[in-house]
């Protein structure tokens, strides 16, 4: 079974997106701050991540920055999940190293199908 870390701050959040990973037949673990999830991130390596960005503490693209500095793998891919949708918002989240974006609210029924095809892309 895939370990995947979600790093989300919001308890309702975090258990529609891990209900939704479970039913998708991955392992979920997880973190409520960014230093917290750049920790298990480091401790578990996950196959990949899902990174809210706005968390207590450091903020979803500084714990991305982190993990792609660390000794986890900096290959693990990491796709933020939030509720920032301005332009040019986006660009500023891929930029920090995150491999994919979703805006919030997610689609329970359609995620894991989602993250499937972010996962599948060639990297750029």
């Amino acid at each position: 079974m895939k370990k995947v870390l979600v790093v989300e701050d919001n308890k309702d959040n975090l258990d529609l997106i891990s209900y939704a990973l479970r039913r998708g037949g991955y392992e979920v673990i997880s973190a409520g701050t960014g230093e917290e999830g750049v920790e298990l991130a480091i401790k578990e390596k996950p196959s990949f991540i899902l990174m809210d960005i706005n968390l207590p503490g450091i903020d979803g693209l500084e714990a991305t920055r982190r993990v792609r500095n660390s000794e986890a793998d900096g290959r693990i891919p990491i796709i933020a999940i939030t509720s920032y949708a301005m332009r040019g918002d986006m660009e500023k989240i891929l930029s920090a190293g995150c491999d994919g974006y979703f805006e919030k609210p997610i689609d329970p029924l359609t995620i894991v199908e989602q993250i499937s095809k972010i996962l599948e892309a060639p990297k750029k």
